[in-house]
């Protein structure tokens, strides 16, 4: 099969987005597809990824990152989005490579740049099955990065709504990961919309023997942290930014320094984040008026993450706006219990209680009392990060791949009314 991707990232920059687009394409690659992946021009944030040019040309066998022009996005240095005069390089090289089918990832954050919707008319002029993937909810960040009036804020939603709604019915389908999501996305609008479980985390990278008694140590400069440290270890992984609930996250540290009746619990943990972004020093400030140990440990590369994780004891994420939450499946697949708010697309994969605690959104007490009980007791963690390991193995990125396959030689046959050999 020969398939085009279109997303609206790519490596180096490190997110849910790119880490997926990338496990996605190493697969097709292993099954023998042939893939051209168009994507922002990182090159001007040789700076920031000196490592750029590792993710253009031909990176895996049969796969190809052409990269198209871009300007940064939302003001941010760090990450790029595609701009109008890069729409002709897209349809010159779909034109040169002509697909059998054509995935568009984030097409709404993609239509901001090029000012139109992206690669619907080359797949209308030459009969192309094209579809879309939903990964970001990128109309409840609103709040997060306008401080405007919450009238004001919901009229821009219900406006967003009906423009991104438009967006995704322009194709022959919408795939969504998550079941939230796909309730969210039919209520808005979208008509076209299918739900599989297409995200997944590389389980055989979560061996238990890779953890080692200086891990901290040798890799972060941190031996502080390494045992006897009998601290309990909670780890934020994922970007700095508005969007991840941090403003929440700050509130509730702050609030519990304050409490009597927590006033043991922030000397028995240590913070470690993994991840960079625009609050960063909000971030680091804030927490650095508190008794609380934190360690930031930047952006780091995605085949750290899993000994990263088997070496915390907690994974907490304040985001309410994941479509599915990346993280918190390698989390599980590391055995790690999660703590989150009990919104968005977390909701479908944490079973608290047995996995992890959900806790209710914006509600530091709540956030305190749940991150309490996981602390204070070794065992509860040690059971919930078990059922969570066992309940990782429904997410395997080669059962996720092959139905995306499938779901893709679906579109092929329904726009050209016959079989296209599936090549596994």
């Amino acid at each position: 099969m020969k398939v085009a991707i279109l997303t609206s990232g790519f490596f180096p920059v490190i997110d849910g987005v790119t880490i997926t687009v990338f496990n996605r394409v190493q697969r097709l690659s292993q099954r023998g597809h042939q893939v051209l992946l168009l994507c922002p021009d990182y090159s001007a944030t040789a700076a920031i990824y000196p490592d750029w040019q590792k993710y253009v040309g031909e990176i895996l066998p049969g796969v190809t990152v052409t990269p198209l022009a871009s300007s940064p996005f939302m003001g941010l240095e760090f990450d790029r989005n595609v701009t109008k005069t890069a729409y002709p390089q897209l349809l010159d090289a779909l034109a040169q490579f002509q697909p059998d089918i054509i995935h568009v990832d984030e097409p709404e954050r993609l239509q901001l740049g090029f000012d139109k919707i992206p690669a619907v008319d080359f797949a209308k002029h030459y009969s192309t099955a094209c579809v879309s993937f939903l990964h970001t909810n990128f109309i409840e960040y609103l709040e997060d990065y306008f401080a405007l009036p919450a009238l004001i804020i919901r009229g821009m939603q219900f406006i967003s709504k009906r423009i991104v709604a438009r967006i995704y019915n322009a194709y022959g389908a919408t795939l969504i990961s998550s079941p939230i999501t796909y309730q969210k996305a039919i209520q808005m609008g979208i008509k076209n919309a299918i739900q599989a479980e297409l995200l997944g985390v590389n389980l055989a990278q979560f061996d238990p023997q890779l953890k080692s008694a200086d891990f901290f140590a040798r890799h972060y400069n941190i031996p502080d942290l390494d045992p006897p440290d009998p601290r309990v270890k909670l780890l934020f992984l994922g970007r700095l930014t508005p969007d991840k609930g941090w403003t929440f996250a700050l509130t509730a540290f702050s609030q519990i320094a304050r409490s009597a009746q927590y006033q043991t619990l922030l000397s028995q943990i240590a913070l470690v984040i993994a991840g960079d972004g625009s609050m960063q020093t909000e971030i680091a400030q804030a927490f650095s008026t508190l008794p609380l140990t934190v360690h930031f440990l930047g952006r780091i590369a995605p085949n750290a993450v899993p000994t990263l994780l088997l070496h915390s004891d907690i994974h907490i994420t304040t985001s309410e706006k994941e479509t599915k939450g990346l993280t918190v499946l390698e989390a599980f697949a590391a055995g790690v219990p999660v703590l989150a708010p009990a919104a968005g697309g977390v909701i479908d994969t944490i079973e608290s209680g047995q996995t992890g605690f959900l806790y209710q959104p914006r509600n530091w007490q709540d956030f305190a009392a749940k991150l309490q009980r996981l602390v204070e007791n070794p065992q509860l963690r040690q059971r919930m990060g078990q059922t969570a390991q066992a309940h990782a193995t429904n997410y395997d990125w080669d059962a996720a791949v092959d139905r995306l396959l499938n779901l893709w030689q679906q579109q092929i046959e329904r726009q050209q009314g016959a079989p296209v050999p599936h090549k596994r």
